[in-house]
């Protein structure tokens, strides 16, 4: 479970999102941080028993993803991010592969397993993986759990049937995504109770084979 004042921390980011606040409340941010970093230190083990080919000695402080913003490109200069990003994966850190992902933010907290906008030589392969086993594909996000808890995302898609692909293809709709992830909502109050390991776990192990799914089409 975190501390209330760790989902506290995150609500005052968001609402004085700049370096003075967060020079004048280092400590609370670390403490946050800290925090957030035991979470992830139990759920590692945990979850490498769902998923065998992620490591249960990983280094919890490579799962957290950075506070702070890179601004160069945006036009939202705020500094800081306004919660707190986990990512587990079999090889490296902040993505490029399918993987498991926790996001904390007050209000809008979600757990996600899947493959977040895949690289050109990716996305080919995992199209040719569905197009080649549209089966397996829907027996997973058709499954009882997966239904009643996940959703695949459709929002990052082509408008029209990619190259090599006829666009009468019943299945069209999964041949068009360019990105493979499904997320489910949780609520603040589950990360204050003592069975939020347990919750995520559970949840982490539901969307496990559509990872591996997505990381057969890549590694075969």
């Amino acid at each position: 479970m975190l501390k209330k004042e760790t989902l506290k921390f995150i609500k005052d980011v968001a609402e004085n999102n700049n370096r003075e606040w967060f020079a004048a409340n280092k400590e609370v941010y670390e403490a946050a941080k800290a925090d957030v970093l035991t979470l992830v230190s139990t759920l590692i083990p945990e979850l490498a028993k769902v998923d065998p080919l992620l490591s249960a000695e990983a280094d919890p402080k490579k799962s957290l993803l950075r506070i702070y913003r890179d601004v160069r490109f945006s036009k939202n200069k705020d500094p800081y991010k306004n919660n707190f990003g986990i990512w587990f994966s079999a090889k490296s850190k902040g993505g490029n592969e399918p993987g498991y992902y926790l996001h904390i933010q007050p209000g809008k907290s979600f757990i996600a397993g899947g493959y977040w906008m895949p690289e050109a030589a990716h996305l080919k392969l995992i199209r040719q993986e569905i197009d080649y086993n549209i089966g397996d594909f829907k027996e997973i996000i058709n499954g009882k759990d997966f239904k009643k808890n996940f959703k695949l995302g459709v929002d990052n898609a082509l408008k029209n049937a990619p190259k090599g692909y006829d666009p009468a293809d019943p299945n069209i709709e999964f041949l068009r995504l360019k990105s493979f992830e499904a997320t489910t909502k949780i609520d603040d109050e589950e990360f204050l109770k003592p069975k939020l390991v347990n919750k995520l776990i559970s949840s982490f192990k539901t969307v496990q084979p559509l990872v591996a799914f997505l990381r057969n089409a890549i590694d075969g």
